[in-house]
């Protein structure tokens, strides 16, 4: 039996789901009465990504091989997935020196602008919206401890938080 070629990546992310949801079990976890542990957000979204996975497997399965003369893909712009990748892999080297709120603002602006959203006031108001939603459920609701960044810009950091009501 030949294995479909658009399943071996959704095959191997759902593998790897699979074991980093087995090892976030591992991790040492204090319970609080009252709220959700560690351990809980990422299981979730490991959950998330095996289901997703598993849907494409399914869509893959039932699409079954696709023809010869299908026509052709898209093209595979390299620069625009390298930067994208860039972006991703620098998110958690600058967090610790910038702080969540200031990198992840940074990656939103940068990432909206890499697929196209070309409106400056667009791109601002969603990486401040979406900076201020993921410090409110992180902090605020799951208790996340988040990188404060390095000298001051931890000082902006605990000054965003104050200023929010987060703590």
């Amino acid at each position: 039996m030949r294995i479909p070629r658009g399943a071996i990546g959704p095959a191997l992310i759902l593998l790897a789901g699979v074991g980093l949801f087995v090892a976030a079990g591992r991790l040492p976890v204090v319970p609080v009465p009252g709220q959700l542990g560690p351990d809980f957000w990422p299981r979730l979204v490991l959950i998330g990504l095996v289901g997703s996975c598993v849907l494409k497997l399914l869509e893959v399965a039932r699409a079954g091989e696709p023809a010869a003369e299908s026509g052709p893909s898209l093209p595979l712009a390299v620069p625009k997935l390298a930067t994208g990748m860039a972006l991703v892999l620098g998110y958690p080297a600058l967090a610790p020196l910038l702080g969540f709120p200031l990198t992840n603002f940074l990656f939103l602006l940068a990432f909206m602008r890499l697929v196209g959203t070309r409106r400056p006031l667009l791109l601002v108001v969603t990486a401040v919206l979406g900076t201020v939603a993921l410090l409110y459920v992180f902090v605020k609701v799951v208790y996340l401890p988040l990188p404060k960044g390095a000298g001051v810009l931890e000082d902006f950091t605990i000054f965003l938080y104050r200023l929010l009501r987060i703590f």
